[in-house]
């Protein structure tokens, strides 16, 4: 079960609505809704969680770049949603290696036998006393870490301390809007 929600600064307070992400396909797009709920290229959040899993912050302050802070990225990369939040550059990643890698793999028989060599080299009655090496499992480039990832001060200026936004588990959202006195408006729409 996902939750999407948006609060958008005004002059007035916050405003907040919640959110349908089903055009969402890409960060772009993300950024994009974010844009299109400012008023004056004021400060706007975008929050999504799914259920007792992980959760996230997209800011966009005017034509800035957005600055992202998800609470668990490893169960973020499970979901549709968290993939788009989960970029390249938050990831460490250069842009597109990933599918250099998937192209290079459709390319290349990877796992280093010939066509028509077994794949088990000490099975091989001519290998006997040959050292296989181990593939190393520690450094996969694929991975995503568990736990936060992302821009620790997103809300830093407006009420959450880096501390108290590693804290959140469930219920984030609300503890983020009551930070930012956005309480009572998020829970009209919610």
């Amino acid at each position: 079960m996902y939750f999407a929600a948006l609060l958008a600064r005004t002059e007035d307070g916050w405003e907040a609505s919640d959110t349908e992400l089903d055009d969402v396909e890409t960060l772009s797009d993300l950024t994009d809704l974010a844009r299109e709920a400012s008023v004056d290229e004021d400060t706007v959040l975008v929050y999504i969680e799914q259920e007792d899993a992980w959760f996230g912050v997209l800011r966009v302050d005017g034509e800035e770049d957005p600055r992202i802070y998800v609470s668990d990225a490893s169960a973020a990369a499970r979901s549709s949603y968290g993939e788009i939040l989960l970029t390249d550059e938050l990831l460490g990643r250069e842009p597109g290696a990933e599918d250099e890698i998937a192209a290079l793999e459709e390319l290349v028989d990877l796992d280093g036998t010939e066509d028509g060599e077994p794949d088990d080299p000490v099975s091989d009655a001519g290998s006997a006393g040959t050292a296989v090496a181990e593939p190393d499992l520690d450094q996969d480039p694929d991975a995503v870490p568990a736990g936060p990832l992302g821009d620790l001060g997103v809300l830093a200026d407006l009420g959450l301390s880096e501390k108290d936004l590693l804290t959140l588990r469930t219920d984030a959202l609300a503890e983020i809007a009551d930070a930012l006195g956005a309480a009572e408006v998020l829970e009209a729409v919610r």
